[in-house]
């Protein structure tokens, strides 16, 4: 069971916009130095829907390799096609991926039978660790706590990575939190209060641009100073604010780009941020002294 932070790493991409793979082994390399807890790799950040399969194979594999066992590495495997979300997540158990994260099939907006069935397939035929993904806003579809409460009952499906936002939900669903199954933070602005219900940690896009405060915020809740964890959680709020006045992952790597950190722009249809939010973006990054 992965406690703390766990970046939802961006895709670094070369001026020409193909994957820039040099770049990746860095990032990889420098969330080991800074204390990430765990790598993810091809989620929503990462900006998957853009990327071809051979890409997706070859960030999996590079992040794998370049990982090299120091740190876990999460590869996002999910399909709204249940077979290929079970193809994917045998490919990457078979490349050394420490854990899936598989999505809640979006689009077909099945019943809880169909979701039950479709997660049980998958985590049926793979033997390492799986986190279901709940993303209303970008799925159009919400896990129902009857539902969870089945699939988590699966020997192999340890974890959710929770992003609808919604307390009551989060409240509710913390009831199903065991020794073999806990619910993560999927979004930065209430890391704290969720992991206030039992959470274990954070799948943090924070996490790109400052890495090691996401860790210490995460580990001084989970090591009992919920002062410095809360002072954290408000002291950074309108700099994550920032990071989603526009589509995750544009102001992130807006951001990254701003500091110097070089990871490219991003593939259509997501484009540059707008001049306003841009504004606002540095601003907010000004009152916490990342510029």
């Amino acid at each position: 069971m992965i406690r703390g932070s766990m970046v939802a790493l961006i895709t670094p991409f070369n001026e020409d916009g193909s994957v820039n793979y040099d770049k990746l082994r860095e990032l990889v390399e420098w969330h080991i130095a800074e204390q990430t807890d765990a790598i993810l790799v091809l989620g929503t950040t990462a900006e998957t829907p853009a990327l071809t399969i051979t890409e997706e194979d070859e960030i999996a594999r590079i992040s794998i390799e370049t990982a090299a066992g120091r740190v876990p590495i999460i590869v996002g495997s999910g399909s709204n096609n249940t077979m290929i979300a079970m193809e994917q997540s045998i490919k990457y158990e078979k490349m050394g991926a420490d854990a899936l994260l598989v999505i809640t099939p979006y689009y077909n907006k099945t019943n809880k039978a169909g979701m039950v069935n479709h997660f049980y397939t998958v985590a049926d035929a793979v033997n390492i660790p799986i986190y279901v993904y709940n993303v209303p806003g970008r799925t159009g579809v919400s896990l129902t706590y009857e539902a969870l409460a089945e699939i988590s009952k699966h020997k192999n499906i340890v974890g959710i990575k929770e992003a609808s936002g919604d307390m009551s939900f989060i409240t509710k669903i913390s009831r199903l939190i065991t020794d073999d199954f806990n619910v993560y933070c999927g979004n930065d602005d209430i890391s704290i209060p969720l992991m206030s219900m039992g959470g274990a940690g954070i799948i943090s896009v924070l996490a790109n641009i400052l890495p090691r405060q996401t860790h210490e915020m995460a580990m001084a809740y989970l090591e009992g100073d919920v002062k410095k964890a809360a002072d954290m959680q408000k002291y950074y709020l309108d700099f994550i604010n920032a990071l989603f006045i526009e589509t995750n992952p544009i102001p992130i790597k807006e951001a990254m780009n701003l500091v110097g950190m070089n990871v490219g722009g991003y593939r259509m249809p997501l484009c540059p941020m707008e001049e306003d939010t841009k504004a606002k973006l540095i601003e907010t990054m000004k009152a916490i002294d990342l510029l």
